[in-house]
């Protein structure tokens, strides 16, 4: 059972509250939970979102955690005012503060994604998503030149899934490219991909953990059996290691910090926000 409910409201999306407000609960042994309430841009829905909180502090008898993300201080007054929940205003938190160091005022602008349709990062975010799909899982070997990295490795070891982060968080061109056993037969990588060499990065897996994914998707297939999957990830390693890709294990990171470890290694201007 959850140890309590945690709300995430903001004026906009709510990443931006829920985001924060997650690394900030993972400090704490917790099963919270979690409610997201976006697009609280009037008194009005600020009062039926309070009223939510205070019913869970009713029924479950201790105080849910708010963190808010509010711009209007009249809605955000709603919450200070008769919320029976332990409210954290992330924005009060460090705007007011900035506006005094910084001797400005902020804009107080609502939402996050403010004319995101004239942003020159939205469009290459939109354009790097397009990309990492028509380059998902060796689709197509054409325009890798344009692709700012391409991330190969055995089968189902996180490539999809980071070429994917990387494109809608960063904007970056991330192709990918599975190692399959004619590869390692050859000994060399596809030749698609010599030419591309410097861009290459590789994941791997324990062989184990690759086995329990596998199974999930062809299950008792030869394919997914653990000897198969050690030989795989064993000559895709060696592949790399031969061919001088920098590489890493997934097995125990997630995708955020698979993501950081490549942009640093590839694209280090993209950790300057």
């Amino acid at each position: 059972m959850p140890n309590r409910t945690v709300f995430f409201v903001s004026d906009g999306t709510g990443i931006t509250a829920e985001t924060f407000g997650n690394s900030i609960l993972n400090q704490f042994t917790l099963k919270p939970r979690h409610v997201r309430r976006p697009f609280i841009d009037s008194v009005a829905k600020a009062a039926q979102v309070v009223q939510e909180i205070n019913e869970a502090a009713r029924t479950e008898g201790r105080r849910p955690i708010v963190f808010v993300t509010l711009v209007e201080r009249e809605v955000l007054a709603v919450f200070q005012g008769g919320c029976d929940g332990m409210v954290l205003d992330l924005f009060g938190t460090f705007i007011a503060p900035l506006e005094a160091e910084l001797q400005m005022t902020s804009n107080h602008r609502v939402g996050r994604f403010a004319d995101v349709a004239r942003s020159h990062e939205y469009g290459e975010r939109i354009e790097a998503i397009n990309f990492a799909l028509a380059h998902d899982d060796g689709q197509s070997a054409r325009n890798l030149e344009s692709a700012d990295v391409i991330l190969v490795g055995v089968s189902r070891s996180g490539k999809t899934p980071t070429s994917l982060y990387l494109a809608m968080q960063h904007g970056i061109k991330a192709a990918n490219y599975p190692l399959i056993p004619e590869d390692f037969e050859r000994g060399e990588l596809p030749r698609s991909l010599m030419p591309h060499k410097p861009k290459c990065f590789g994941l791997t897996i324990a062989a184990d953990r690759l086995s329990e994914i596998r199974h999930e998707r062809r299950p008792n297939s030869r394919y997914a059996s653990l000897e198969n999957c050690r030989y795989e990830v064993a000559a895709a390693e060696s592949m790399m290691r031969r061919e001088g890709i920098a590489w890493l294990s997934s097995t125990h990171k997630s995708i955020e910090e698979i993501a950081t470890t490549i942009l640093r290694d590839i694209r280090p201007d993209r950790l300057i926000y």
